[in-house]
């Protein structure tokens, strides 16, 4: 189910984000692997590409550049979603959305008509999009309530304690 409420800090024209419960099974596993496998403490995301109904593709955010380099988005107080590029530690190719879609492809997967399903952000970057458009993604699916629970500027979020948070379905 599409939620219109929400504004995001970037969507294409024309997609649209679909929402699952906590429980949903894509979720989950972009949980798990999100938790195994980001480099990012901070904003650790998961990303999983299904195509009937199995998965094809994982990838976690984050590199290990932020351990011996300083962000240089944080030092300039550029915004969410903007300045990627001027990173290296924050630049899309380290998002999980691409590195899921590169998976399934370096496995030989075809990723036209697979849905994606995201676990700890709130919000696709145009650069993510950008990648999912090409790569034939159908579907966008966040997890109900991640525009509370994965935003900094939401009071209620669980930003830092995201594995410890208990989340209700």
């Amino acid at each position: 189910m599409a939620n219109s409420n929400i504004k995001y800090p970037y969507l294409p024209k024309g997609r649209t984000v679909e929402y699952v419960s906590v429980n949903n099974e894509y979720i989950q596993e972009a949980k798990k692997y999100a938790r195994e496998n980001s480099l990012d403490k901070t904003m650790p995301t998961g990303s999983v590409v299904v195509k009937d109904s199995a998965v094809i593709g994982r990838g976690a955010n984050g590199s290990d550049y932020h351990q011996t380099h300083e962000c240089e988005r944080v030092k300039q107080h550029i915004p969410t979603g903007q300045g990627y590029e001027l990173c290296e530690g924050c630049h899309p190719k380290n998002h999980s959305e691409p590195k899921a879609i590169k998976n399934a492809k370096d496995q030989g997967n075809d990723t036209n008509g697979a849905d994606l399903y995201l676990w700890g952000h709130w919000w696709c970057c145009e650069p993510c999009w950008n990648a999912m458009v090409e790569a034939g993604i159908k579907n966008v699916y966040l997890m109900e309530d991640s525009e509370i629970l994965f935003n900094k500027e939401n009071p209620s979020n669980i930003v830092g304690k995201q594995f410890e948070a208990r989340i209700r379905a």
